[in-house]
């Protein structure tokens, strides 16, 4: 073994696992795992750190590097683990040079052992001002979907939320740089291209002329003719521009699907997460891209059990599934974060998140059920992903026979198993 990287957490985590893996082996690590770690939930730190131990017990002679959310917010913690050797900031993960010092970091520790704080190599994330793209050269070769970030870091302040800790402020990488990363990968094959970050509708904010979002997609779009399908993962809707809407109504290559991050349906726990849209906006956004774009799927993450959330506080984020025709549910149980304001709120019961989670996650199962009878009968352009599943524009999987991995097909839907979409 070379260098095993475990990821935890979100799409812009594996993008980076992979810039990390090839770093790490430019730096010459060998017999190395690398667990990227996420802090979005405690659960998700919990998860890293079982991981780890299991890990160290089935492989006693790999070496165990932690880097990610959780190693930049807590990196005392993992470095008082004795299975763990060496502690990486989320910014330095990116740099090889980084690796070249941890690399001699791990040589020394087999030689002369190290103290816990010794192990750590954790710079300051909000010194950190620009952020340049990663281009790999294997990046996910051969596979008909890949990522490209174009945003990393956070200004805002969300009372629940331990990201911007992790990952610094809001910094972009350039739309010409962005634009060559896309050409790039279209020119290897790949049929969709995924923009992605951790605010990504913040786009451009730190960029001479400060672009936004949309005119990144029109560039994108109108630069590169030869891509197929283009794809947003994420978006804040109070910050979407007109010309991102003007994008969704106009270019067929831009996928009618966006997921938001909508976090409640009520407007005095919205007010009190920090939140800087009401109930009323998510409802009239998801309504205007419905306008522009009538077939559109619209997801959303939405957390249960907010401190201080009633029963008929949650009833109103549930009943916004229907209210903003949700068809993608991401569910969050509340769980306090270290040095957050929300945790120094008044907490729900865990039973009671844990139930209201349920119910929520039912709901948005409910959603999905009927968005997959509605599709019976219709004609979708699927891209094959694998040999047995493809996905339409709307990301909905397709259970197929065998395909060629990265074609788009002309599909008729003829049915569900409960899951994914038959034809």
């Amino acid at each position: 073994m070379s260098v095993e990287i475990v990821t935890f957490g979100c799409r812009l985590n594996a993008f980076e696992s992979e810039v990390v893996r090839v770093e790490a082996e430019r730096a010459g690590l060998t017999e190395t795992i690398v667990i990227n770690s996420c802090a979005v939930t405690g659960e998700a730190v919990a998860q890293a750190r079982q991981s780890i131990r299991r890990l160290k017990r089935e492989r006693p002679s790999s070496r165990i590097v932690v880097t990610g959310c959780a190693a930049q917010t807590q990196p005392e913690m993992f470095a008082e683990m004795a299975e763990v050797d060496r502690v990486v900031g989320n910014a330095d993960k990116m740099q090889g040079e980084s690796w070249r010092q941890t690399r001699a970091a791990l040589d020394s520790l087999a030689t002369f052992g190290v103290a816990a704080g010794e192990k750590i190599a954790v710079a300051d994330i909000m010194a950190v001002g620009e952020m340049a793209p990663h281009l790999l050269e294997g990046f996910q070769k051969g596979l008909p979907r890949v990522f490209v970030q174009v945003q990393n870091g956070c200004d805002h302040r969300c009372t629940f939320c331990i990201i911007p800790y992790g990952r610094g402020n809001s910094r972009s990488v350039p739309m010409g740089a962005v634009v060559e990363q896309v050409r790039a990968l279209v020119e290897r094959g790949h049929a969709e291209i995924v923009l992605t970050g951790v605010d990504l509708t913040s786009y451009g904010a730190d960029l001479p002329g400060t672009p936004k979002l949309g005119q990144l997609t029109k560039q994108i779009l109108r630069h590169v003719p030869e891509l197929k399908r283009l794809r947003i993962s994420s978006v804040d809707s109070i910050e979407v521009d007109r010309d991102l809407l003007d994008v969704i109504a106009a270019d067929e290559r831009l996928m009618p699907h966006l997921h938001l991050s909508l976090q409640s349906g009520d407007d005095l726990i919205l007010k009190r997460m920090k939140r800087r849209h009401s109930r009323r906006e998510a409802i009239d956004f998801c309504a205007q891209v419905r306008r522009l774009r009538p077939d559109i799927a619209l997801g959303a993450d939405i957390i249960a059990g907010f401190p201080t959330e009633t029963e008929e506080m949650f009833a109103r984020s549930q009943d916004l599934v229907e209210a903003c025709g949700l068809t993608f549910l991401h569910v969050f149980p509340y769980s306090p974060r270290p040095g957050t304001p929300a945790a120094r709120m008044p907490q729900v019961m865990g039973p009671e998140i844990r139930e209201r989670a349920k119910r929520l996650r039912a709901a948005g199962e409910a959603a999905m059920q009927r968005r997959l009878e509605s599709e019976i009968g219709a004609t979708r352009q699927v891209l094959i992903e694998s040999a047995t599943q493809g996905r339409t524009e709307h990301f909905l999987p397709v259970a197929i026979s065998r395909d060629t991995q990265g074609a788009v097909r002309t599909l008729t839907i003829a049915g569900n198993d409960g899951a994914r979409l038959t034809v």
